[in-house]
């Protein structure tokens, strides 16, 4: 697949040389030099996002959070001179699926891209099935378009929201500890504290409330049978 990636970063010299890394991958890359540019080229749905948090005229999560607004599912990775913990765990809950702290190996950037990438539009990724359409009423899953519909409308879900959902479908009627869930949605080249998971569900239950989702306090998450 030919993917189309929009990087957004302000430091020229690190702009150009994460471009010639990502162009080497063959994929399609527009760069931008501040948040302003890049806010008037969200209605080309490129495949992934890589931002800059810091960035001029509009700063990184306003910009992805107009993003997230016009296509809730298309991956983001931030990239940030912020690199505390409580950065990075910000980052994770607006909504980001990967999150780099500067200074970073432009190599490491190309490996959580393909991951990301392969994830989100394989037909190997975790949200993939032999069947197109999961079903747990009055939920309709189009496994291909990952979309959702309740009653027949649509439902808005990020692309961890998504696949969150598509593995408590599948695996209904057991129980998920949260180092299950994080191998599962984030991979196992991810650190992710438990506060972003259970920030996650909480998401997921606020825009499904029909999902009979119960938590197994100190271990983890529990979706009951559609017919319970």
């Amino acid at each position: 697949m030919n993917y189309t990636i929009y990087l957004v970063e302000d430091d020229k010299k690190l702009n150009k040389v994460l471009m010639s890394y990502l162009l080497k991958e063959g994929w399609n890359v527009r760069s931008f030099a501040d948040g302003q540019q890049a806010l008037n080229e969200i209605k080309n749905h490129p495949h992934l996002w890589i931002v800059d948090i810091v960035l001029p005229k509009v700063d990184g999560y306003q910009l992805v959070n107009e993003i997230k607004k016009d296509c809730p599912q298309v991956p983001v990775i931030f990239i940030s001179c912020l690199d505390t913990d409580l950065d990075r765990i910000f980052g994770l809950e607006f909504g980001s699926d990967d999150y780099l702290g500067k200074p970073f190996l432009p190599r490491e950037l190309i490996l959580k891209t393909k991951i990301i990438l392969e994830r989100t539009y394989s037909c190997h990724g975790p949200a993939s099935n032999s069947a197109q359409v999961l079903t747990y009423p009055p939920l309709k899953i189009l496994l291909e378009k990952r979309s959702v519909l309740n009653n027949d409308k649509p439902v808005k879900l990020t692309g961890k929201e998504f696949d969150l959902l598509i593995l408590f479908v599948r695996s209904s009627g057991n129980i998920l500890n949260r180092e299950q869930i994080i191998q599962v949605v984030w991979g196992s080249n991810y650190y992710i504290v438990d506060r972003v998971v259970d920030d996650l569900v909480h998401r997921l239950r606020k825009k499904i409330p029909e999902l009979k989702l119960e938590t197994c306090y100190g271990y983890g998450y529990s979706l009951l049978n559609s017919s319970q």
